[in-house]
């Protein structure tokens, strides 16, 4: 049976050309880059390279990288750290409904510890209105974090006017960029970001690794206290070989990016074009023209998407029914329902993320095996029989 991977925003497969660069540091060089003597001198370099490389793809200085080991990390390092410098002067944080664990969940904790969270809707399609952010702003306010893509959706925030926004307000502003970056050009030079969260191990790189950019002169209070690696902003000794691997992904997905923006957009285009042609009632979720190249979330309608997962795995693919951080509830997508879909819809609903290794034959092959099944599914649904 042939296995097919179509679940990237989850996580990606370890290069293998990430991996060779990886190996030395887990092997020969292995001494610790905060050392001065010669053990040291090999890792610290191969982390400067690393830091080059992950400013490269941003357009940052190399200075204005901070290393972690997750993009939770970096997202609770952000809002946390601006939440903590920032509390004599204002307690106001502005989000959105439809942010990743990560932010809400940290955004939840600060609301424990006396700071007003105002969470912005979206509508029917997953998008921002500007005018509420706008209206949303109070003197008090200290921080905007809204996510660069959403995880489940694809769907790409107007990141651009957002920051003119905070700029012109004075206030920092925040993006979980980590189901962005690698996938789309990202440049924090344009861009009127101070802090963006990525992860390595979204694109094809190293999972507990991860970069939270910092812009100069933004003032954070440190998440993890110890020494003084990364410049007194995050202590613990390094993951070198990790963070080597960070470094090479992300040379590589700088290197490539305008291919496989075009490859995966197509692999997307053919499958949403395959599955409305060959299944009714379905639903693609989210702006089709503001959204990551390898990203369809459709719902299917008189499907439970658990059920249509485990089919799909029986035939050896592998996809999700939203966040991976959430696959273990049994909640439907607090996105889906942020955008006025019905519970049973959202329950229904599947999210397919391609990846740059993925063949049209392998889309193909699921818009084969797709109907079949759902329509095994629907033929059990007291509903489905009812609307026929």
């Amino acid at each position: 049976m042939e296995k097919i991977y179509i679940d990237h925003n989850a996580t990606t497969p370890l290069d293998h050309e990430v991996l060779d660069e990886m190996l030395p540091f887990l092997r020969d060089d292995w001494g610790n880059p905060s050392s001065v003597h010669w053990a040291a001198r090999g890792p610290k370099a191969a982390m400067d390279t690393a830091r080059e490389r992950v400013a490269a793809l941003l357009n940052c200085a190399p200075l204005e990288v901070v290393f972690t080991a997750t993009g939770t990390e970096g997202d609770n390092h952000a809002i946390k750290g601006v939440a903590l410098a920032k509390k004599n002067k204002g307690n106001h944080i502005i989000t959105t409904v439809v942010e990743h664990p990560a932010v809400l969940n940290t955004c939840k904790y600060l609301e424990k510890e006396g700071f007003a969270v105002t969470y912005l809707k979206v509508d029917a399609m997953g998008r921002l209105d500007l005018d509420e952010l706008r209206a949303a702003i109070r003197p008090e306010t200290i921080l905007i974090s809204i996510m660069y893509a959403n995880n489940e959706t694809g769907v790409i925030f107007p990141i651009d006017e957002i920051g003119e926004i905070a700029r012109e307000k004075g206030i920092v502003f925040h993006t979980d960029a980590v189901q962005a970056v690698g996938k789309i050009p990202i440049d924090v030079k344009t861009l009127k970001v101070d802090l963006l969260t990525l992860s390595g191990h979204k694109l094809y790189g190293p999972k507990g690794t991860g970069a939270l950019f910092v812009r100069r002169g933004v003032r954070l209070v440190p998440l993890m206290h110890g020494g003084h690696q990364e410049r007194n902003r995050r202590g613990g000794t390094e993951n070198v070989a990790g963070l080597v691997g960070l470094g090479k992904a992300c040379e590589m997905a700088n290197e490539s990016m305008e291919e496989n923006v075009k490859h995966m957009s197509g692999l997307r285009d053919r499958l949403e074009k395959g599955i409305a042609a060959k299944i009714p009632d379905i639903k693609i979720n989210g702006d089709v023209e503001h959204r990551l190249p390898n990203t369809a979330n459709i719902s299917f309608e008189y499907v439970e998407g658990e059920s249509l997962l485990l089919g799909l795995d029986m035939m050896g693919v592998a996809a999700s029914s939203g966040s991976a951080c959430t696959s273990g509830s049994l909640e439907p997508s607090h996105v889906l329902l942020a955008m006025s879909l019905s519970h049973e819809m959202s329950h229904g609903s599947v999210r397919f993320s391609f990846g740059k290794d993925n063949t049209e034959a392998e889309i193909d092959y699921i818009i084969e095996v797709m109907p079949p099944i759902v329509e095994r599914m629907r033929s059990m649904s007291p509903l489905y029989a009812g609307a026929k």
